[in-house]
């Protein structure tokens, strides 16, 4: 599976961004704690290069709790801060204010000895698509200023939002990588929804997921679905033969059948992505991290 999606104003976005950068104290990427990496622009190291970084992981009420502390220090040996937040409830974006202010403590300490006592802090805000940006600025500003949605590349244009007298935000379009090397990173991010299902086949896709979750979680699969176990893979299946095996499985648990009585297999794939995204079957983080 080729998956591909790079419309053409993210390639004005990341000449925005590095227009930009002179303009703000400090880069806030947001990221999906269910795909740390996978969910990162892979240029914003080299692009934000000098400048102190924060990253967010959001979502991670979505995410398993053990791997969220694991990627916390991974990004830390990479010297950047981190604040894991749920956007959506608001669990954790009250701290942002109070950890970029100490993440810059030593540059505020030096304004104020020149003289620039009140100047706010300046965060840029950069993200992939759908990993939930423009709700936590919308949380961290108190009121909706960014255009939120549910599908990947809503928000248009740039601009500046004030949360306080001591911090404002500027918000930039979503950004992803012109192409995928890696298929498993495509389908990671498929998996979430920060591509559009409109351009691969959503069937498939729900074939790998079926796989990766019966793989490494089959006892939430099985609660899920109501399953009495996981069935077993065979030796000579691949990872979509397998996942459709699933597909057929839970298809039949639900009662989902089209003319001709076989199992509706692209329904349920539709409305397995549905509520693996709406962490509706547990706590899962698609990739583990590489080192200790």
């Amino acid at each position: 599976m080729n998956i591909q999606w790079y419309p053409g104003h993210m390639t004005k976005t990341r000449r925005q961004i590095e227009a930009d950068l002179k303009y703000v104290d400090i880069v806030v990427e947001i990221t999906d704690a269910r795909i740390p990496v996978s969910s990162r622009n892979p240029d914003i190291d080299a692009i934000c290069a000098g400048k102190p970084r924060l990253v967010i992981l959001n979502r991670a009420d979505q995410a398993d709790p053990a791997q969220n502390k694991a990627w916390g220090e991974w990004f830390r040996k990479r010297g950047c801060s981190v604040l894991e937040t749920d956007a959506k409830t608001g669990k954790g974006v009250g701290q942002f204010s109070a950890v970029v202010q100490n993440v810059l403590k030593d540059q505020i300490a030096r304004w104020q000895e020149r003289g620039l006592v009140g100047r706010p802090v300046r965060a840029m805000i950069v993200g992939v698509p759908n990993v939930g940006k423009s709700t936590f600025i919308n949380k961290v500003a108190k009121r909706k200023t960014a255009k939120a949605g549910d599908r990947p590349g809503v928000t248009r244009g740039k601009q500046w939002v004030t949360v306080d007298r001591g911090l404002e935000l500027l918000d930039t379009p979503g950004i992803l990588w012109p192409k995928f090397e890696d298929e498993e990173i495509g389908l990671r991010l498929a998996f979430t929804g920060a591509v559009k299902d409109e351009i691969m086949d959503v069937e498939t896709l729900g074939c790998h997921l079926m796989t990766f979750l019966a793989t490494y979680y089959p006892d939430s699969l099985a609660a899920g679905y109501k399953l009495s176990a996981v069935p077993q893979r065979e030796e000579e299946e691949n990872d979509v033969a397998y996942g459709y095996r699933l597909l057929e499985t839970c298809a039949q648990k639900r009662g989902m059948r089209i003319s001709g009585g076989e199992f509706d297999t692209e329904r349920m794939a539709r409305v397995l992505l549905d509520e693996y995204r709406g962490g509706k079957l547990g706590r899962f983080t698609l990739e583990q991290t590489q080192e200790n």
